[in-house]
């Protein structure tokens, strides 16, 4: 059976690297007349790397960071003409083509829907929003502006990911009833702090934004912020949402769940952070309410485990009526007949023909006026997952949501979950309409 496996893995890794060109090889054809203008805001981790990945395929002008060493490290590193701490000196500039998000998620919406008001197109990376009532507002704003919206769950953008879906459209394991995610991976105990001094260079105002200020707390800041109410979205936004979102991809469904039922809560770190480190949390969407339009997707979140269903840390299982699909992004793709039958008929060496990259194909929409292979409405509905399971968790039951209204029904505590609480005394990032 790995025998099998293996050659599988192998045919999908051949017509990965034979289906897009290489970053070095797309930019080269695409030529310096036709560079589009960027302004990446957030110099953490993934900001840093998308720097590093748009410099090959655009013009990165600018780098916007509020903790000047960050900023100044990676200005030098893609060889930006300005280092700014203010996103707004980015907004502001009409040279600036399109804006990359990569700020801790409680700016991400906030700083798109101005990028948008400023008629700029927008790359946010996930989640799009830190609560679901700035999803809507950021789904308006990108529709008033007629901009591009591309959202950063890039396995949109793997040709592996979009062939297994394909194969899962053509019936490969039958009707898809079920899809089970999974977000298994150890995280760090963040200890106990209290508050203290900012580090030098670090503007610690501009950084909380619109969010309720706090004071500065070290294990609230750069990273630990995902464990905050107030800055984050937990582990569920941070990387569960990716698989959230190809999980309910494959799946087929549209639009919101109808019922939400999500356990969980700290069962391991004994520390500061907020949010859960495990969840267990099933949303359905019930059709026609008949037998067969039923849908049924689950999540497994345990950020505390060194054990990995199929040795990977985050990837799907697709239950269907006539067997079943393992994915984990583009790292694995096992399909299996009835009774477990591991399947290597399925012919994987025609891939579609993609952008090299998820940053590339962001660029290719603007260019030609298709949309992305994120785009907001796709986000909208994925992260609205994300918000909705930790929304289940918080108030210990279960949620009855209407799809069309957007409206979780009969529940005052989880309705005001929806949206989030800003600054006292107002700020200038704050969405209208919250």
């Amino acid at each position: 059976m790995r025998r099998s496996t293996r050659r599988m893995f192998l045919k999908v890794s051949g017509a990965t690297s034979a289906s897009v060109l290489t970053a070095t090889q797309y930019a080269r054809a695409l030529g310096a007349g036709n560079r589009i203008v960027v302004g990446i805001i957030g110099c953490g981790g993934r900001g840093s790397g998308l720097a590093r990945a748009f410099a090959e395929i655009a013009e990165v002008a600018y780098v916007c960071d509020p903790d000047r060493e960050r900023c100044e490290r990676v200005q030098a590193a893609v060889n930006a003409k300005h280092g700014v701490a203010d996103a707004r000196r980015v907004l502001d500039d009409r040279s600036v083509d399109a804006v990359v998000i990569a700020t801790p998620d409680h700016w991400h919406a906030p700083l798109a829907i101005l990028a948008c008001e400023a008629g700029k197109h927008v790359y946010v990376e996930k989640p799009m929003s830190h609560n679901f009532r700035e999803s809507q507002l950021l789904v308006a704003a990108v529709r008033r502006a007629k901009v591009v919206f591309q959202h950063g769950t890039q396995a949109r953008s793997s040709p592996v990911v979009a062939k297994a879906i394909e194969l899962l459209r053509t019936g490969v394991i039958g009707d898809v009833l079920v899809a089970k995610v999974w977000n298994i991976q150890r995280r760090v105990n963040i200890g106990r702090e209290q508050p203290s001094e900012p580090p030098p260079g670090v503007d610690y105002d501009l950084w909380v934004g619109p969010a309720e200020f706090v004071p500065f707390q070290k294990n609230r800041f750069h990273y630990h912020w995902h464990w905050w109410y107030n800055f984050g979205t937990g582990d569920i936004g941070n990387d569960g949402v990716h698989e959230l979102d190809y999980g309910r991809w494959g799946l087929g469904v549209k639009g919101l769940p109808d019922h939400v039922v999500a356990q969980g809560g700290k069962y391991f770190f004994d520390d500061d952070q907020e949010f859960p480190d495990t969840v267990t949390c099933a949303f359905e969407w019930s059709g026609d309410g008949k037998v067969g339009s039923k849908r049924q997707l689950i999540l497994e979140m345990r950020i505390w485990s060194t054990n990995l269903p199929f040795g990977e840390e985050n990837g799907v299982e697709f239950y269907g009526t006539q067997g079943r699909m393992v994915l984990a992004k583009d790292r694995k793709l096992e399909i299996y007949g009835q009774h477990d039958r591991l399947r290597d008929d399925v012919k994987l060496d025609e891939l579609p023909k993609m952008a090299p990259s998820h940053q590339a194909d962001f660029l290719e929409a603007i260019r030609t006026g298709r949309k992305p292979t994120a785009d907001v409405i796709e986000a909208h509905h994925s992260v609205a997952l994300v918000h909705l399971a930790n929304i289940a968790v918080r108030v210990g039951r279960a949620l009855k949501v209407d799809p069309q209204r957007e409206a979780i029904l009969d529940d005052e505590e989880a309705t005001r979950l929806l949206r989030r609480k800003y600054r006292e005394g107002g700020h200038w990032a704050i969405p209208r309409g919250v």
